[in-house]
């Protein structure tokens, strides 16, 4: 085993950036793909268990945001320990959040199963679905410290430079989600049909096996593993550092499903149908997305590795090449999905106001995705920098000041249409501001 080295503090800034991308955009792609065949299976069951799903998405969203903020959180400290070249440090840094994740997971865990009915009936969720909502979530509930410490041991590993390892990860869980997906939601031969909690049940196991090849390769591949007792002293002073970070970065994307969840509840006024129609429409950009995922996960351990070397041009320069790509990009996209608006829909629901739903939110929204990546991208490199908070405010910007008030407007002036528009606007707004923002956090911290 060999301790891991600060490859990012030389050479070329768009090549680590597009080395470190590409199997980290392969890994999500595949996770995303496994997703949208997900929503395509439940879709065949029926329109109650897709719309059941577009209920329990945003509160999915919302846990696997605590992931995503202590994975921030860790890779964060552990980047900046390897750029100090204190590989001591970087291995007790890992190891104390890989504890401290479990410890919170499992609290969450039993606090979301006890509040399913009252919180989703807070949502709208109409009586008639609430059966087919509780076995759903009380499954993925079930799964979430898999789910959590698993991409936290995945963000470590990234720390280092390596993502191919937590790439293929990735990759492997996917291939055996989809595999398992028509096997217990549909049933075949003694194994019975599950409907949406067989969905539920296939996410768990892939993502169990996750978290046992994380562990498995944290340990023997990276020897950022150790199973040695921690001083109560030091494991407090990582965990200080890891929610110094994580706590902000949880926060920071918390607040994007919490906004979810209430336009969710906007649009339940609408119907059933327009739900599942919004649901649909949410994997459809998660799927799009993907490559903007693979940025953000990136952009935070190249800009960790060069804050601790001191290397501010390079950040600078990781920036501007991340904007130009997001830009790019996003035209690509809105192009691509408003082409598509007759014929994708169709493939996900056979109720014409389901797809109705999802083609207006695919003419509306993804002019917006090119900017919606640099919000995550320069959040990302926030935590990078040790600096979370400006993309707390960035993201509280963009949902609470922006996007609710504006959906809320929109939704008595034009309906559903004035909630998509609010949406793309709150993007594009967000996305210039957060660029300009970072460049300028940049340029202090490192003359401090």
């Amino acid at each position: 085993m060999n301790a891991p080295k600060p490859m990012l503090t030389e050479g070329p800034v768009g090549r680590h950036l597009v080395d470190m991308t590409v199997p980290v955009l392969f890994g999500i792609t595949t996770m995303m793909a496994q997703s949208l065949i997900d929503t395509w299976f439940i879709g065949r069951v029926g329109v109650e268990e897709l719309a059941a799903f577009g209920f329990g998405f945003p509160i999915l969203m919302i846990v696997t945001s605590v992931a995503i903020g202590l994975g921030a959180g860790t890779s964060s400290v552990v980047a900046r320990a390897i750029g100090a070249n204190d590989h001591r440090r970087a291995r007790r840094l890992t190891t104390d959040s890989l504890l401290l994740s479990f410890l919170i997971t499992a609290f969450v865990s039993v606090l979301g199963i006890a509040t399913i009915g009252p919180l989703f009936r807070l949502l709208g969720a109409p009586d008639d679905l609430m059966p087919l909502i509780r076995g759903f979530m009380t499954i993925l509930y079930s799964g979430v410290p898999f789910i959590v410490v698993g991409m936290v041991g995945m963000a470590s590993m990234r720390a280092t430079g390596d993502t191919r390892l937590p790439s293929a990860l990735m990759i492997l869980a996917s291939i055996l989600n989809v595999i398992l997906d028509p096997i217990l939601i549909f049933g075949v031969g003694p194994i019975p049909a599950m409907g949406l909690n067989g969905a539920a049940m296939a996410a768990l196991i892939a993502r169990a096996s996750i978290f046992v090849g994380t562990l498995y390769l944290m340990r023997h591949r990276l020897d950022m593993v150790s199973f040695d007792k921690p001083d109560p002293v030091e494991l407090r002073s990582s965990w200080r550092d890891i929610l110094h970070v994580g706590i902000p970065a949880a926060g920071t994307n918390v607040i994007v499903p919490v906004g979810a969840a209430v336009i969710t509840a906007m649009i339940a006024r609408f119907g059933a149908d327009a739900v599942a129609g919004f649901a649909v429409a949410s994997r459809l950009e998660s799927t799009m997305l993907v490559m903007y995922y693979a940025l953000s996960a990136i952009i935070g351990p190249f800009v960790g590795q060069n804050f601790s070397a001191g290397n501010e041009k390079r950040i600078l320069r990781s920036l501007w090449l991340c904007t130009a790509f997001c830009l790019a990009s996003g035209l690509v996209i809105a192009v691509f999905l408003a082409s598509m608006t007759g014929i994708l829909p169709g493939l996900f629901s056979d109720s014409e106001s389901v797809q109705s739903v999802t083609a207006l939110f695919l003419w509306l929204v993804p002019i917006s995705y090119g900017t919606y990546g640099m919000v995550m991208v320069m959040n990302a490199s926030f935590n990078g920098l040790g600096h979370p908070m400006p993309g707390v405010f960035v993201s509280l910007g963009r949902i609470v000041v922006l996007y609710v008030p504006l959906a809320l407007i929109g939704m008595r002036l034009y309906g559903i249409a004035g909630i998509f528009a609010a949406y793309a606007i709150a993007n594009i707004v967000s996305g210039i501001g957060a660029y300009f923002w970072a460049r300028r956090s940049v340029r202090l911290l490192c003359a401090n």
